[in-house]
């Protein structure tokens, strides 16, 4: 069987990207995946599919099982993972539509499970920048021909979910420096830096969180808004992911397997 080097973590509306698809289930000592890993060809390349929130976005925010689903793909011999996720924007240059190729991120979640390492072995991997360079510009590459703006680089506040920010937090998370808000990229992003895979969170920004200085006529997030929103944009890079996966280099030459513990765990 071959191995499956690419993976794409998203809603069902990427799975139908994948050529002649089929579905494995793999076994983890963190319970089931989200999903069953789903496997196919883009361009020539092997490529896994896992819907984050299950089939039929039946799991919120916080009951996603982050552990099982990286270390399954890890197990397939996935080492690079692209991340599509809905954020709102705390920026008024940044617009519902456009995409942003993060580069930064802030946890503001809480009691998730998020690490392979709670002992006997102790590991500490670096996060000074968690989403691979190599990644980002095989993204930005790919995306940049499209017809939406592309965004190189933000910082993504990460909430617990599944409620939207107060205006308050969303003030605070401005003040703070914070580009973007979403409820999934972590700890997606640190598991797959310590299992040792690339990570790119190509973010498709749906709204305006609860408002933004300089932008007049905003109303509060509602979830109505964001699917609305989400649907033309998911069209939108499922339509360019092929070009984005063509870019990805077949050797990896980035840091990202530096971090990872020597044994994989498990």
């Amino acid at each position: 069987m071959a191995v499956a080097e690419v993976a794409i973590i998203g809603g069902s509306g990427f799975y139908e990207l994948l050529a002649d698809p089929y579905e494995e289930e793999v076994e983890t000592p963190y319970g089931p995946p989200s999903s069953p890993v789903a496997r196919g060809r883009i361009g020539g390349r092997e490529v896994a599919f896992l819907a984050r929130h299950g089939p039929g976005h039946v799991l919120p925010p916080h009951r996603v099982p982050y552990r099982a689903n990286l270390w399954a793909l890890r197990r397939l011999g996935v080492t690079r993972v692209l991340a599509p996720c809905a954020v709102g924007s705390l920026r008024a240059d940044v617009h519902p539509g456009e995409l942003v190729v993060c580069d930064q991120f802030v946890d503001r979640t809480n009691s998730r499970p998020d690490t392979y390492f709670d002992g006997p072995t102790v590991h500490h991997a670096s996060l000074a920048d968690p989403y691979c360079q190599e990644l980002r510009s095989a993204a930005l590459a790919g995306l940049g021909g499209g017809t939406r703006r592309v965004h190189d680089g933000g910082t993504v506040v990460v909430i617990q979910g599944p409620r939207f920010s107060s205006r308050a937090e969303s003030a605070w998370f401005r003040a703070a420096g914070g580009d973007l808000v979403n409820m999934t990229q972590y700890p997606e992003v640190a598991l797959a830096r310590e299992l040792g895979m690339c990570f790119c969170g190509i973010a498709l920004v749906t709204d305006y969180d609860t408002g933004v200085d300089g932008v007049e006529g905003i109303e509060a997030v509602t979830m109505d808004a964001v699917f609305e929103v989400l649907g033309a944009l998911v069209g939108t890079v499922r339509e360019s992911l092929a070009a984005v996966i063509e870019q990805i280099p077949r050797e990896r030459r980035c840091g990202c397997a530096v971090s990872s513990a020597p044994d994989f765990p498990g």
